[in-house]
């Protein structure tokens, strides 16, 4: 079963990690280096099956592969997740035990922070190995991703309009953002900046509130986003919110935003096109923080990073390009790009070059 899987989402290597007395299991998939190392988020969750862990850490790497090739990073994709409750389950032995194991490849993998994790958890990582990105600045890292994320979407928010209306004026449109978490309240702050109307709703009536009080924005209960008569959907928290049930309420002319794994399915992608709705496919819309971290191997530089991510507005118009020039949806002419840039720069490789793992100038172990 394991191999099945393996085999037909083309993975190079999948690794369980197992340490009894500091209560760890983990999985750590590498899906494929032809670009250079994986480099994907550490997650943690109560998953409820070892099988449920295995496809999602599966299904994560291979989209991480195929973001780091869309945004032009020499990166792969990989993914880790710990079996477990970030709430009551954490420890610096669990995090410890997980670091032993990624040093032990010797760079093909480097973790960062994703859902259950905190910058905290990774200086324990970074205890044991230097393939940790996302860890605090005093490190030599760059901190919280969010605010990056949010940047890099605005990029794919305004190349979006100009493919949809001709102009690229926030202000002039309305926007409906489900999920105000870490991201999307950065994001929201953006377009609010820009004068623009803007619905909100999240699980966390907190949240909701400060958008309300502090960035003036227009709270909705959370079924009732769908239906809002909004020129941009933006979804910046869970997955699948495109879905057979929400299409049908959708008056947007435009779908992009920050979360993951936005279709439901990919005939939902069709669905949109079908129905005249441009979609900003998503992993390539939110590559900013991704491409954030990837700066630290380098030795972190926040300009820098922030003139990368103003690349995700030319990756994201290079989509629609190719979507029109092959008469295919956006989600698939997003895939084509990616797939294509793995193919032509694999090819590079000969078979006497050796793996070089990355150096992490200027990181300060913990």
């Amino acid at each position: 079963m394991v191999f099945e899987s393996i085999g037909t989402m083309g993975h190079e290597e999948v690794v369980y990690c197992h340490n009894k007395d500091a209560g760890l299991k983990a999985i750590i998939a590498i899906h494929n280096t032809a670009l250079g190392p994986a480099l994907g988020g550490l997650r943690m969750w109560p998953y409820k099956s070892e099988q449920e862990a295995l496809n999602d850490v599966l299904r994560l790497s291979r989209g991480m592969t195929y973001k780091a090739s869309v945004s032009g990073l020499n990166l792969g994709g990989g993914k880790a997740v710990i079996i477990g409750d970030p709430s009551k389950d954490k420890s610096e032995a669990l995090f410890r035990a997980l670091g032993r194991y990624i040093n032990s490849l010797n760079g093909r993998y480097v973790t960062a922070e994703d859902v259950g994790i905190d910058v905290n958890d990774m200086e324990y990582v970074l205890h044991e190995t230097q393939y940790v990105t996302g860890v605090h600045p005093v490190h030599g890292g760059s901190g919280d991703p969010s605010p990056f994320t949010a940047y890099g979407t605005m990029q794919g928010i305004l190349a979006s309009l100009n493919h949809r209306f001709g102009n690229e004026d926030v202000g002039r449109y309305s926007f409906a953002v489900q999920g105000v978490g870490h991201v999307g309240f950065e994001l929201v702050k953006l377009l609010r900046q820009e004068g623009a109307k803007v619905f909100v709703t999240d699980i966390d009536k907190a949240q909701v509130a400060r958008c309300v009080d502090e960035l003036g924005c227009e709270a909705v209960a959370l079924d009732e986003i769908y239906d809002v008569d909004a020129d941009v959907y933006s979804p910046c928290a869970l997955g699948g919110t495109v879905n057979q049930d929400t299409l049908d309420r959708f008056k947007f002319k435009v779908v992009c935003g920050a979360a993951n794994n936005q279709l439901a399915t990919d005939e939902c992608g069709d669905e949109l096109e079908k129905r005249g709705m441009i979609y900003a496919p998503d992993y390539a819309v939110n590559a900013g923080g991704l491409m954030n971290v990837s700066i630290e191997l380098d030795g972190y530089d926040e300009e820098r990073a922030r003139r990368m991510m103003r690349s995700i507005y030319y990756n994201v118009g290079r989509i629609f390009q190719i979507a029109k020039r092959d008469g295919i949806p956006t989600w698939k002419a997003a895939d084509r790009m990616a797939e294509e840039r793995i193919t032509a720069v694999g090819r590079l490789k000969l078979p006497h070059m050796g793996y070089t793992p990355p150096r992490f100038h200027g990181r300060k172990r913990g």
